[in-house]
């Protein structure tokens, strides 16, 4: 019952939207009614508020490193800390307080591998950033790292458990680009820093 209800406790810390927290905070417009409609931090930096950017991506980030965290200390095992991992990353891509309908959750998945091992944290930092620098699309610099991440997290994770978890937020990261996929492949994808 402790392992179901650390579970849940992720699942609503990852529905808690920093995009849309943070807009209001800076009296910013709801950032599912412009660019791609999506609530998470490339979208608000869209709107040119560069500081409600890096604060939805810090809060995002940081619920999912807390939400790991929390498991760790409160129960320690296993299943519940990799089963809490995927819990905060579906809280946020289908969050209980906007209807189910979130963000893409990147910067959720971060914060998780951070918890789980800042080595492998760094791989997928590394390379969504070296892809994001030379392309200039976020959208295939997170496709890239979420190739690449299950492969890293089988040979850095501590236990095939958690590299199973990796693995599964990575396929559901992949799944929630589809659009994005599909624009790359048409030459229509937006690329970071326009509008």
């Amino acid at each position: 019952m402790i392992a179901l209800a650390i579970v849940i406790l992720g699942y609503l810390l990852g529905s808690l939207p920093f995009a849309v927290i943070v807009s209001r905070a800076f009296g910013m417009a709801d950032p599912r009614t412009y660019g791609s409609g999506n609530p998470g931090a490339t979208n608000v930096l869209r709107s040119g508020n560069k500081a409600a950017a890096l604060l939805t991506l810090v809060g995002d980030a940081a619920k999912g490193w807390f939400a790991v965290w929390l498991a760790q200390r409160l129960d320690g095992s296993v299943p519940t800390v990799a089963w809490c991992g995927l819990a905060v990353f579906l809280g946020h891509v289908f969050p209980l307080f906007l209807g189910f309908k979130g963000g893409k959750g990147v910067a959720t998945a971060l914060g998780v591998l951070l918890g789980l091992s800042a080595q492998l944290a760094l791989v997928a930092a590394g390379c969504w950033l070296l892809v994001a620098l030379v392309t200039r699309y976020s959208s295939l610099a997170a496709l890239t790292a979420a190739l690449l991440t299950p492969i890293a997290g089988a040979l850095l994770l501590p236990d095939p458990r958690l590299a199973a978890s990796v693995a599964a937020i990575s396929a559901l990261l992949i799944w929630r680009h589809a659009a994005n996929i599909r624009k790359l492949l048409a030459g229509t994808e937006g690329r970071i820093g326009r509008g």
